[in-house]
C-alpha cells in the first residue's frame, strides 16, 4: 500500500497569529509553496461530524479571501455532484455561490 503526506508549516507571531505558511504535496508537485490561507475538513465518523481548521495570515486581502470563499463554494459544488449525482443540489449549491459572490461585491449581476 502507497502512503503519501501533505503537510502545512504555519509561522506564528507572539500572539500566535500566522504570519506565514507554506504547503506540500509531493504527488502533486507542490513544494514549500506560500499560501495565505488554508481550510481543511475531516469527517468524525464516531460524532458524524465534520472537523475544521481555518486559517489565514495577517497579510490575507479581503477582496482575496472572499474569491476564496467564493471558489469553494463552488468547489464544494462539484465535489457533491460527483460523490452523489443529486445534480439538483449542486446547482442550488452553485446558485448560493453566485448569490454570495455578487452580495460580497466580487461580482456584478448579470
Amino acid at each position: 500500500m502507497k502512503k503519501t503526506q501533505i503537510t502545512i508549516n504555519i509561522e506564528l507571531d507572539e500572539n500566535h497569529i500566522p504570519e506565514k505558511m507554506h504547503w506540500n504535496a509531493e504527488d502533486g508537485g507542490i513544494s514549500n509553496q506560500e499560501t495565505k490561507a488554508v481550510m481543511v475538513s475531516v469527517w468524525d465518523e464516531k460524532d458524524k461530524e465534520a472537523l475544521r481548521i481555518d486559517l489565514w495570515t495577517k497579510e490575507m486581502p479581503m477582496d482575496d479571501m472572499k474569491r476564496f470563499y467564493h471558489q469553494i463554494f463552488i468547489s464544494m459544488a462539484n465535489s457533491y455532484q460527483r460523490a452523489t449525482n443529486e445534480d439538483q443540489v449542486a446547482d442550488y449549491i452553485v446558485e448560493f455561490a453566485e448569490n454570495f459572490a455578487q452580495q460580497a461585491g466580487i461580482k456584478s449581476k448579470k
